[in-house]
């Protein structure tokens, strides 16, 4: 793969005890997660991933099939696992984050540390039919405005718009396809977070992500919609930080 790489570092963290990679949502790029680093302590180091075809890789190829994502992003992660890591992903880089995280262990590379899973369903659950990616322009931009996770002034500007939407269409057409493999268990607790008012994803098919694990699993629920962690991202990292637990409050390394 050609350009910058998976994975960005806005704020370097070289004594980190851990390292937290953030998965975006259909559409998403990696500077979705850059005021996260910001609430987080200096023992853990926060890395997002930078999905092709938007930002420093607008020049590359939007990807359409998960297998050739998870196997990317899983491969850019060799030179991180030195020390644990954990894994969030929102809406669909939940399911990306799931992928990732049973190729780590396949490949014998470890598993990470915790699993973060924000609203998505389990990806052992049968989707809901969805056809955005086959929509015209007007049905994606519907849906965009639906869930919120766009800003207005962008959707309405008409040099910006069409410059957006083939990310937007080839995610769709990636998650909607997308089907989790019911054999595929990780051994790492997951924590899954969600928007009191989310449409997307209901308390009862949060606690689905039981059955992707042995290990143990939790609900957090926060106040808002689909993109609920926009309003209060700081509360979000402490959640997150919460489930570390010790690693994450260790001193860093002098």
């Amino acid at each position: 793969m050609t350009g910058r790489g998976w994975l960005r570092c806005y704020r370097p963290q070289p004594a980190a005890r851990i390292r937290l990679v953030c998965f975006p949502h259909a559409g998403g790029s990696a500077s979705w997660f850059r005021q996260w680093a910001q609430h987080l302590p200096d023992a853990v180091e926060l890395h997002a991933v930078q999905y092709p075809g938007r930002e420093d890789r607008f020049g590359e190829k939007c990807l359409t099939d998960m297998r050739t994502l998870a196997d990317g992003v899983t491969d850019a992660l060799a030179p991180l696992l030195d020390r644990p890591v954990a894994l969030f992903g929102h809406s669909m880089g939940a399911a990306v984050a799931f992928e990732v995280a049973a190729r780590m262990a396949g490949r014998g590379r470890g598993i990470p540390a915790h699993l973060f899973a924000s609203a998505r369903h389990a990806p052992h659950d049968p989707s809901p039919a969805a056809d955005v990616h086959l929509r015209d322009d007007d049905g994606v931009v519907a849906e965009l405005r639906r869930l919120g996770g766009t800003a207005g002034p962008l959707l309405d500007d008409p040099d910006l718009l069409p410059l957006v939407l083939p990310a937007v269409r080839a995610d769709h057409e990636l998650v909607e396809t997308y089907r989790g493999h019911p054999d595929r268990v990780l051994d790492c607790p997951i924590t899954v977070l969600l928007g009191s008012d989310d449409t997307e994803v209901t308390p009862d098919q949060a606690r689905g992500w039981l059955s992707s694990t042995r290990a143990a699993v939790d609900v957090e629920e926060f106040p808002g919609g689909h993109f609920y962690l926009a309003d209060a991202p700081g509360d979000v990292v402490t959640t997150i930080v919460g489930r570390l637990g010790g690693v994450a409050a260790w001193p860093s390394t002098p």
